[in-house]
């Protein structure tokens, strides 16, 4: 079986080719990917011949340090519908243990282990590949990214332990110390990176523990129904709504497919896009109105509505009637 990845992987490949004097489509043909996977984050690629392309851009433009300048640039928003479980975790700790077990949905060929040992804690990271070729771009591109979300919790200015990788150092690591820190330790047993066990319990603040649990079930039930696109679409649904951006053309383009194939698989799985927005937003409101934390102004955001008015529409032709007089928590 192939292990496939998301192309969101490739997040800021093109432009660091060019930084490099490459050409990224070249690159990407030789590499044996579809010059689709530069403009279509959710498209699933083969990770060996991501891990392939990595490796030959680093060569060609004479850069070992290829991976990470990818992921100087890197957001919780290039892991997808994932970025909606961890941006809503309520510690960093459950962010990883979720990155744990729904990893495999953003990288197929990725294991991720968390250990615990005294007072330090582990994340370890592998890639899963067959055969002898090289994996240094695609590992510090993975730590590197993993490091982006312990800082977003963390801090800018906050610094692991260790942070480990199996291959050789290169000629230069200036760049690896302006990531990483001064803690950096080549040619170690394991790729992964060594923090404080006391750091895994920093709260998150923007934490909401209402779209945790719903991201958590939308999540597993993409897991238990793979082929089922109702479940597919509902997770860029609820990834898109806060952001205003909740069109079937957007959520076609993040399942690299086109609306009239959504269409048709809605409609032969008795359903519609309109009908699943509407779906979502009456559960996450009801779900909003018993958790009692939010304001209605932040609820009408949260629905991906832009103006008050146009929530209140929805709500009288929903439940007939107006919002605020079934709101059970005066606004903050």
């Amino acid at each position: 079986m192939v292990a496939l990845v998301r192309s969101a992987s490739l997040t800021q490949f093109a432009e660091v080719a060019a930084s490099c004097g490459l050409d990224a489509r070249t690159l990407v043909r030789e590499a044996g990917l579809p010059l689709r996977c530069l403009d279509e984050p959710d498209l699933k690629v083969p990770a060996a011949a991501v891990s392939r392309l990595l490796e030959l851009a680093a060569t060609r433009g004479r850069e070992a340090a290829f991976g990470l300048r990818m992921a100087q640039s890197r957001r919780l928003s290039n892991l997808g519908p994932l970025a909606l479980l961890v941006r809503d975790e309520p510690t960093l700790r459950s962010v990883l243990e979720a990155l744990v077990r729904y990893i495999h949905l953003h990288n197929e060929a990725l294991a991720l282990g968390i250990e615990e040992v005294g007072n330090l804690v582990v994340i370890r990271e592998d890639l899963l590949h067959h055969g002898r070729e090289p994996l240094r771009q695609a590992t510090e591109l993975v730590l590197a990214v993993t490091h982006r979300v312990l800082s977003i919790f963390l801090g800018a200015s906050w610094r692991p332990r260790l942070v480990c990788f199996a291959h050789r150092a290169p000629a230069s690591d200036a760049l690896h110390r302006r990531v990483f820190g001064d803690a950096i330790e080549f040619g170690h047993e394991f790729n992964g990176i060594v923090c404080n066990a006391s750091d895994l319990d920093a709260p998150n603040p923007g934490a909401d523990p209402v779209m945790a649990r719903y991201a958590h079930a939308l999540l597993k039930q993409g897991l238990d129904a793979p082929s089922d696109m109702a479940s597919r679409v509902r997770q860029f649904v609820v990834l898109l709504l806060p952001r205003g951006h909740c069109r079937v053309e957007i959520v076609a383009q993040h399942l690299g497919i086109d609306r009239r194939t959504i269409a048709r698989r809605l409609a032969a799985e008795g359903t519609t896009f309109s009908a699943l927005v509407d779906e979502l937003r009456r559960d996450l409101f009801e779900r909003s109105r018993k958790d009692g934390a939010r304001t209605l102004g932040e609820v009408s955001a949260l629905l991906g509505f832009s103006a008050q008015s146009a929530f209140s529409r929805w709500h009288r032709r929903a439940y007939g009637g107006a919002a605020r007089a079934r709101w059970p928590v005066a606004p903050r």
